[in-house]
């Protein structure tokens, strides 16, 4: 696989992280998060149409469009295993695209779809941690996470990491599920997210525990005001966020000093 770099030491620190509803040692995460997205790498167009009942296709076109690619501009996608973000930068006339995900098989599927699809041009694909990338500082125009920074395992340093390799006035933008805070809606969608999605992803990927664990994460990431305050914290400025259908997901855009 172009540009694979293998992927560093994990951590034998003993802190403990959230993995959906459970609290795990912070060297077990990295490779629960793997085996998830391995799992159901295959299915993640079906995985992210059952998530957010079919919008994600409209919030990533939307994404990626806030983002004004262009043929001098270069990104950074973080999570960004199967391509669909970096197929929508490079089709809107983005430069070149560097791809990095934790799973080989997240990696497999999007390097094929981009041969298939004929996009391949100017994309490098990087089995890597977004807490530690094996990339220069100063690197690239722009940098996104689209739905995967919950499943990081050191989100601050994620942040920090992206910060590093943006130039001075780069745009770093996160699309992600939130934790509801409108007592209707978050009824409505924590029914579906946890009597009917787990059961649809046993029918579709086979694979009920998957879809539990990524509903779960939702629920125990970060509101809208406390990831404002790891990207202040991280020493971006200008953040903004913008809810998308009720708060179901929020779009995040910060610019590196």
């Amino acid at each position: 696989m172009k540009d694979m770099d293998s992927l560093p030491n994990r951590s034998t620190n003993e802190e403990r992280v959230p993995f959906g509803y459970e609290s795990i040692p912070i060297a077990e995460k990295p490779g629960r998060v793997e085996a998830v997205f391995e799992s159901v790498a295959s299915n993640y167009d079906s995985m992210n149409d059952l998530m957010s009942l079919g919008l994600h296709r409209r919030w990533k076109d939307e994404f990626v469009e806030s983002m004004h690619p262009r043929p001098d501009q270069r990104l950074l996608d973080l999570a960004g295993g199967t391509g669909d973000i970096a197929e929508r930068w490079r089709r809107r006339g983005g430069g070149e695209v560097c791809v990095v995900d934790y799973s080989l098989g997240m990696l497999t599927v999007g390097r094929q779809r981009s041969l298939d699809k004929n996009w391949f041009e100017d994309v490098s694909w990087i089995q890597g941690d977004g807490a530690r990338l094996p990339l220069v500082a100063r690197r690239f125009d722009t940098a996104c996470c689209a739905f995967g920074m919950r499943n990081m395992t050191d989100i601050d340093a994620t942040i920090s990491e992206a910060r590093r390799v943006l130039k001075p006035l780069g745009k770093f933008h996160v699309l992600e599920f939130a934790p509801l805070d409108t007592p209707l809606v978050k009824e409505l969608y924590h029914a579906w997210s946890f009597l009917v999605l787990p059961r649809l992803g046993a029918l579709v990927a086979r694979d009920r525990s998957s879809y539990r664990y990524l509903a779960e994460s939702i629920r125990r990431f970060d509101t809208k005001t406390q990831f404002q305050r790891r990207l202040d914290a991280a020493g971006f400025v200008a953040i903004r966020a913008k809810s998308l259908n009720f708060g179901i997901a929020i779009h995040y855009e910060a610019t590196r000093p």
